[in-house]
């Protein structure tokens, strides 16, 4: 007797199928994970690759490519307001050169971090369910184990701040989410969480450029500190 799939078996395995194949694929051009030379078009299919050098000491996690954004550019945070105050305090603590246009030929440099994201496709309606993070969680992790001894991981918001510690294989319960809060984790790394730098938290006064900017400064202070 067949048994049918349940959507979520269906979801996972669709999704991991076209996470693996973009992934060879990517492997195959010889730049895994950058975005350099990514084409523009409106709607992509493909994972939007990470953005940064590899060996960077600090990991910024945010949640999945924005539809209109890193959906559109092929370069995560880029093309959409959350980019706009991400970059620009990037800019601001020197872990950036250049200037950002909201595109991916502006010239933009990330010197001192790499990007990536939680979920690696754009979700549908915009909002990753947990088949998605577990379906990239894989990729996650990868970029993890990549992170040098005493770096950091930068969580925008809690989708991304549990994400990061299921990867890791660490307990939600014992480090949970907070902005400003600053985990030791087991691995010997930091895990710094912040609201998400959406232009709803923003336009709501959850998260202030102020407030963001200090999250940012803290984890870099604690990562010098070690």
């Amino acid at each position: 007797m067949r048994h049918r799939r349940s959507n979520w078996q269906t979801a996972t395995a669709l999704a991991g199928a076209t996470l693996l194949s973009a992934f060879a694929a990517e492997a195959d051009a010889g730049a895994p994970g950058e975005a350099q030379g990514v084409i523009v078009h409106e709607h992509r299919t493909q994972p939007v690759p990470g953005f940064g050098p590899r060996d960077a000491k600090v990991l910024i996690v945010g949640l999945a490519p924005g539809l209109r954004g890193a959906n559109r550019t092929g370069r995560p945070f880029t093309g959409d307001y959350a980019g706009d105050l991400l970059f620009a305090t990037l800019l601001k603590l020197g872990l950036a050169r250049g200037r950002y246009g909201g595109h991916p030929g502006d010239g933009l440099t990330l010197t001192g971090c790499r990007i990536v994201n939680a979920v690696r496709c754009v979700p549908p309606q915009n909002k990753p369910v947990g088949a998605e993070v577990a379906a990239c969680r894989p990729f996650l992790a990868g970029e993890l184990e990549a992170l040098p001894g005493g770096g950091a991981v930068l969580a925008l918001g809690r989708v991304a701040h549990d994400a990061v510690l299921a990867a890791l294989g660490e307990r939600r319960a014992a480090r949970p989410f907070a902005h400003g809060a600053l985990h030791r984790l087991g691995c010997g790394r930091l895990l710094a969480d912040s609201y998400h730098c959406s232009r709803y938290n923003t336009n709501t006064g959850r998260l202030t450029t102020a407030m963001f900017e200090t999250a940012v400064a803290d984890m870099l202070e604690a990562v010098a500190a070690r």
